[in-house]
């Protein structure tokens, strides 16, 4: 299962533990077992998996915004990308799972009740309305979202879920322009910016992606 995981990250420049590995292998095979019951993921075969669910998860990594034991909120993480794939490959972070479906919800609650995590929550709910409530507005050094929603929406939802110097990492196509333009009312009225935007080609032929960076200055 995930034939050649170690070797698609490496091409990267990410490096797992064998201990990394071999939990997300364990994961996998979870999420398998569960897609059977419920919609988690049209994705099922180890080879797509691997490159289009743990590399694409794990290349966040890349954007330098995870220093050590930051705390992180996944937004809209559904079956758990790419929340689950990155407390496996860094332990010391800790992690909120969340999204607006119970039943995937009830799932990832057995994820982490199956790898012991006691600094790992699922949570059911939405961004915007979670960052009303106080304990979460401003609450995270890093917020991440995968293929949620268009990025002025997310900025929105995520931006008061950050505390300032904080970090939204939205994982988009490489078309981003139109995007980017887009969201530019909704920065300056939150007091954020586009810190970086880092374009990656995955391996495998499996397309290209951007990670835009968003850095909250208020």
């Amino acid at each position: 299962m995930l034939i050649g995981l170690e070797e698609h990250c490496r091409e990267l420049g990410l490096e797992l533990s064998p201990g990394a590995a071999d939990g997300m292998r364990e994961y996998w095979r979870m999420v398998l077992a569960a897609n059977e019951r419920m919609n988690l993921t049209r994705i099922t075969s180890d080879e797509e998996a691997t490159v289009k669910h743990f590399v694409d998860s794990l290349t966040v990594l890349l954007t330098g915004v995870f220093t050590p034991g930051v705390r992180v909120v996944d937004v809209g993480t559904g079956a758990g990308f790419p929340g689950v794939p990155l407390k496996l490959a860094r332990p010391d972070l800790r992690l909120v799972l969340l999204d607006a479906t119970l039943k995937r919800v009830r799932f990832l609650q057995e994820v982490v009740a199956h790898f012991g995590w006691a600094d790992v929550e699922a949570v059911h709910g939405r961004a915007e309305e979670l960052a009303r409530r106080p304990g979460w507005a401003g609450a995270f050094d890093v917020v991440t979202a995968r293929a949620v929603a268009q990025l002025d929406k997310l900025v929105t939802w995520c931006v008061p879920l950050l505390r300032p110097g904080g970090h939204l990492v939205a994982m988009k196509g490489p078309d981003v322009d139109a995007e980017l333009k887009a969201a530019g009312k909704a920065l300056k009225r939150l007091g954020a910016r586009v810190a970086a935007v880092e374009r990656l080609v995955l391996p495998k032929g499996a397309g290209r992606r951007s990670l835009v960076v968003v850095e909250r200055e208020a």
